[in-house]
């Protein structure tokens, strides 16, 4: 059969005329990121570890459900949340962080959950090997007043604000709190004129207006004035600022605060390399917030997983956030946006006096055909991989898909835990939500010396498979060719080669990821030479043809 060029998207699982495929792997082609995927469904005690075909090479055993987040950890270790009960009950709560070794041990678990506090949705494993969390603390409804809440906006149960604490693990279920920040330290408010933390709101961009309320619902219903008001879902770090990024989902924005600091400087407003103390540097999302713009400019609507783009990967340092959308004016639909912060060359921030934070718009976003086909009202992720793609998680429905710059789907994948325990092909999951998932990529430390052996997918009575994996290097033929050709080396420098065994005619197309070609040709050479030496670094794609009828995967391309 001839596969007509340029379609290079190859569909693996074969299904009969009585069944429709509703979980597993839709899509895996050439221009996928390779690797392992980590999974951990969020009503699911198991963590799994799957390659580019949806078979299971790994999984972890925990006695809880997630509480919310997993990482793998460079030396192999999971590093997970889990959910256990309190006195906390709103969305993402989770109360205790274990890690466990690559062979399944429990190596530590340490809960931090009483009446007064309860950590919840997200952690940060910092390099020096301490942990960053998140945590609700409580507050009755007269110390909230007495801090200029609007009696209105706070409920008879009193209300919660958020913390940040680095703890340092100790033995196997302790823990040491090294540094830590308060939110209820760093608001301003126009209500009360004789608390100290009165004034005038946009005058302290720097500060969280304690009566803002700006989502309609969300967690823990926040239908009115909840005790989950802020309702923070992430927590990121940056070591080459020694700053750390939280994302507010009910107020519409993320918040970046100074790591330098400490505890006591945290607490105030001076001190730290910034010298803002724990104030915010900088927040982004809706300036309405802080009385630098109106409703028409706000642009995050219930998000998660704001973060900052790791370095060696394209578009390091910028950041990347999953836009939920609910509530959005245009209609509720999800988004994944890439923004490059206004930032000076010391770390700090750029802001003209009256005026919001830029940027003003983002520098890359996601948007389904149509908008409204992607939507996740709640938790979901992003995640920037080596290959310029981006791994999308569309938390609620546990969809997760790969796209490139231009928004083509290179993987896709439904999760077919139905709770505790995998679905048959063909019917359809309930609870199989995926908070965030990740992509490791086949040289990640973790992997150095393990054995990754492909065993089943995860779904019962899986459909028959084709699937093949692409590491990107060898192989590029199709079922209908059994000849392969041969690119390399890649990443490349100046020349890359095509080893052309049979010495067919090989037609090739060189094109950036936009689709602009840069190079084309045909060769009956066994050894085929392209000089790449003239062209910009960056990433291109390559599309081989084998005697004008066989289409062969395209390679994704990394020049230096």
């Amino acid at each position: 059969m001839i596969r007509f060029f340029p379609c290079i998207l190859l569909f693996f699982s074969s299904f009969s005329s009585q069944a429709q495929q509703t979980v597993g792997l839709f899509l895996n082609d050439s221009l996928a990121q390779n690797g392992y995927t980590l999974l951990a469904s969020s009503n699911a005690r198991q963590t799994y570890l799957l390659d580019n075909c949806g078979r299971v090479v790994h999984s972890w055993q925990s006695n809880y459900i997630p509480g919310q987040v997993a990482y793998l950890l460079e030396n192999g270790d999971l590093l997970r949340t889990a959910r256990i009960p309190g006195n906390f009950n709103s969305g993402g709560v989770g109360g205790r962080i274990e890690r466990f070794s690559w062979s399944g041990n429990l190596l530590w678990a340490f809960n931090y959950a009483t009446s007064d506090y309860h950590a919840h949705h997200d952690v940060e494993f910092l390099p020096n090997g301490n942990i960053l969390l998140i945590a609700w603390e409580a507050y009755t409804r007269e110390e909230a007043i007495a801090q200029g809440r609007n009696p209105a906006l706070t409920p008879t149960s009193g209300v919660w604000y958020e913390k940040i604490i680095e703890i340092e693990p100790v033995g196997t279920d302790q823990a040491n709190i090294v540094w830590e920040w308060h939110m209820i330290d760093h608001l301003v408010q126009q209500f009360d004129v004789l608390q100290e933390n009165y004034g005038v709101i946009s005058a302290h961009p720097e500060l969280l207006d304690v009566n803002f309320k700006a989502m309609p619902t969300g967690g823990n219903g926040m239908n009115g004035p909840g005790p989950d008001w802020a309702h923070l879902n992430s927590v990121d770090y940056n070591p080459a600022l020694d700053q750390i990024m939280i994302n507010s989902r009910s107020l519409g924005e993320f918040y970046i605060i100074d790591h330098s600091t400490t505890t006591a400087e945290a607490a105030g407003h001076t001190g730290g390399k910034y010298g803002k103390g724990g104030d915010f540097l900088y927040r982004w999302g809706n300036p309405l917030s802080y009385g630098r713009g109106t409703a028409n400019d706000q642009q995050l609507w219930g998000a998660h997983d704001a973060h900052w783009i790791l370095p060696g990967l394209p578009d390091a340092g910028k950041v990347l956030v999953f836009n939920n959308g609910q509530g959005r004016p245009a209609g509720n639909f999800s988004t994944v946006e890439l923004l490059d912060l206004p930032q000076n060359p010391d770390g700090s921030y750029a802001l003209a006096p009256a005026s919001a934070y830029g940027p003003s718009a983002p520098a890359w976003i996601y948007t389904a055909t149509p908008p409204l086909s992607f939507f996740s009202a709640n938790i979901s992720g992003a995640q920037r991989m080596p290959n310029g793609n981006t791994l999308i998680c569309e938390g609620s429905s546990g969809h997760i898909f790969e796209v490139d710059p231009a928004g083509t789907v290179h993987w896709d994948y439904v999760n077919p835990l139905s709770g505790l325990n995998p679905v048959s092909q063909g019917s359809f999951p309930v609870n199989n939500a995926v908070f965030r998932a990740y992509r490791y990529a086949p040289d990640y430390p973790a992997f150095a010396g393990k054995t990754l052996m492909p065993g089943a997918p995860l779904e019962l009575n899986p459909f028959p498979s084709d699937c093949r994996i692409f590491d990107g290097t060898v192989a590029l033929w199709t079922p209908d060719f059994p000849g392969p050709l041969t690119v390399y080396p890649n990443p490349v420098s100046n020349q890359l080669i095509l080893e052309n065994p049979l010495g067919g005619a090989v037609q090739f197309t060189l094109t950036d990821l936009t689709g602009k070609q840069f190079l084309t040709g045909n060769s009956t050479d066994i050894q085929i030479q392209l000089d790449l030496s003239g062209l910009p670094p960056g990433m291109y794609i390559l599309y081989p043809v084998f005697e004008k009828k066989y289409h062969l995967a395209a390679l994704k391309i990394i020049k230096l």
